[in-house]
């Protein structure tokens, strides 16, 4: 009979423990005959009374966890998480990423942005309950989109045959098809490369929309021009499933429209298949009759149907799932995105606050060496400051290590000397040695401060990672952001009020009065007569 593989480590390990406590048994036997010849009798008992209790507790300790968690099918690292269980399906892991949504946006302060994304959370929850598929009609000003819309649904809706831009808000349709359990909703949006300002936003309404739908329909009037060809892979590069659709065929003739079928899917061929690429006739034009009323023929979408009905049954569930998964990943993507902005900008006030500490440290007590104001620059309370604000908990050692190890980069890379070499010639006023002096080492500090800091919010804004480039190149980009004119510019202008005013009003104060002119004092010639 052939064991299970646990089984046959609980046998190892049973042998194993005893083996082990055939050894123990024989080492206390020999530790028990040690001690009575050093020790009295009656000693003896409680001395390996106490001994053996110690040595049950610490074996607990060691071995317990390690036995449960290989019951529990393996152990994980030290501080590492169990991996979490892979998502039985997209719907799944849309109500987890909606999950994690809610934790992100309990840590945002900003309450009209923290209301605005808490909405569109509520929309998506209430979209993953939803029973209908979603189809978006996209495309250039007059192309027919509209028309196209009353064609699928056999019957009028909005205007038709207006100039470009008369659609300016979206409008949704309801549509049944033939073994389609789910209802579809046909929406139609503002056209799309229009002039303007408002042709902007109603284009910005449009992609909103098709950042929403399960299926996109684009429809063309003719070859994909580049500023079309642009929106088509646009569309395409959202991850939804697309259909072309060449309308206003009954203007060509069949060669004519042979030939742009073929021209349309050799342009998308990296995207679609000829397959997704349709031609319809949304609004054929009338024609004319001797003698009678022109005639009017039917619309030729039936094709675009068939396709439209394939897609739906074939991938309709997997297009919503799809497509909540999408929209729940961008959600959680954006409250990420606004979470980070909060962060950067406590982060900062925290470098800025002992940028202006570290200053006025080195201000009141100049150093004595270039070098050390490396050390000044970084401060380990600052490092343990920022750790606190994207959730990591350093302790004073660890936050004391890692200031070390940028300071000595910072002189190691030469960015200490640069710095000052930078401040002084950016300063160059005109005062006393001493003052220059000092102004020199405290702004110089202050600036490192801030190259360090922001060095450090990159460093935990990436899950404390340095990244590819190490500590050194964080710490060489900073620096190089920071000595740029504009960045500079208004750094100086804080630090002069700050550091440099101070500095020349003590310099005011300690100064002697200046004598006046000779002879000028109630001590003067004029004052004695004998003279």
């Amino acid at each position: 009979m052939k064991l299970p593989p646990r089984l046959w480590i609980w046998v190892f390990l049973g042998l194993l423990v005893l083996v082990v406590l055939g050894l123990v048994l024989q080492a206390i036997q020999q530790l028990q005959w040690t001690l009575s010849t050093w020790l009295p009798y009656w000693m003896v008992g409680p001395l390996m009374l106490i001994l053996l209790a110690a040595l049950a507790v610490a074996l607990a300790q060691v071995g317990w966890p390690w036995l449960r968690r290989l019951r529990q099918g393996g152990a994980s690292g030290p501080g590492r998480s169990a991996p979490a269980a892979v998502p039985s399906s997209r719907r799944e892991a849309a109500q987890r990423n909606l999950g994690a949504i809610d934790r992100t946006l309990a840590q945002v302060r900003d309450a009209v942005e923290r209301e605005a994304l808490r909405q569109e959370r509520q929309r998506m929850e209430a979209e993953l309950e939803r029973g209908d598929l979603v189809i978006v009609v996209f495309g250039t000003g007059s192309t027919g989109k509209t028309s196209l819309i009353r064609a699928l649904l056999r019957e009028l809706v909005g205007e038709v045959g207006a100039p470009m831009g008369s659609t300016t808000a979206a409008s949704r349709y309801r549509l049944r098809l033939k073994d389609l359990s789910r209802a579809v909703i046909l929406e139609d949006t503002p056209g799309i490369l229009e002039a303007g300002r408002q042709g902007r936003e109603r284009e910005r309404l449009a992609r909103e929309l098709a950042a929403r739908a399960d299926l996109l329909l684009l429809v063309l009037d003719g070859d994909l021009r580049a500023s079309e060809l642009e929106v088509f892979e646009a569309l395409a590069g959202l991850g939804k499933r697309l259909l072309v659709v060449l309308n206003k065929c009954d203007l060509r003739g069949e060669e004519e429209e042979r030939r742009l079928l073929a021209l349309l899917r050799q342009r998308t061929a990296a995207r679609l298949g000829p397959e997704d690429v349709i031609p319809v006739s949304a609004a054929p034009q009338s024609v004319p009759m001797p003698g009678g009323r022109p005639l009017q023929p039917e619309p030729e979408v039936e094709a675009l149907l068939r396709r439209i009905a394939a897609v739906l049954h074939a991938d309709g569930e997997e297009l919503i799932a799809d497509n909540l998964l999408l929209q729940c990943r961008r959600l959680s993507q954006a409250s990420q995105d606004l979470l980070d902005r909060q962060r950067r900008s406590d982060a900062s006030t925290i470098v800025d606050r002992y940028m202006w500490i570290g200053a006025g440290v080195v201000m009141v007590t100049p150093l004595p060496g270039i070098d050390l104001l490396a050390t000044a620059a970084v401060n380990a309370q600052m490092v343990v400051e920022i750790g606190r604000v994207y959730g990591v908990s350093l302790s004073r050692e660890s936050a004391q290590d890692l200031a070390l190890s940028v300071g000595r980069t910072l002189a190691g890379l030469g960015l200490v000397k640069g710095g000052v070499g930078l401040i002084t010639s950016a300063l160059s006023l005109n005062l006393p040695a001493l003052v220059v002096s000092r102004a020199v080492q405290a702004v110089s500090a202050a600036w490192l401060t801030r190259v360090a800091g922001r060095s450090f919010i990159t460093y935990f804004r990436q899950n404390q990672d340095w990244g590819d480039g190490g500590l050194q190149e964080v710490l060489q980009r900073e620096y190089d952001l920071n000595q740029r004119e504009g960045m500079l510019r208004r750094f100086l202008e804080t630090a002069l009020s700050r550091v440099v005013e101070p500095l020349q009003q003590r310099q005011a104060r300690r100064l002697p009065p200046r004598p006046g002119p000779r002879g000028a004092g109630a001590g003067g010639d004029r004052g004695n007569p004998g003279r």
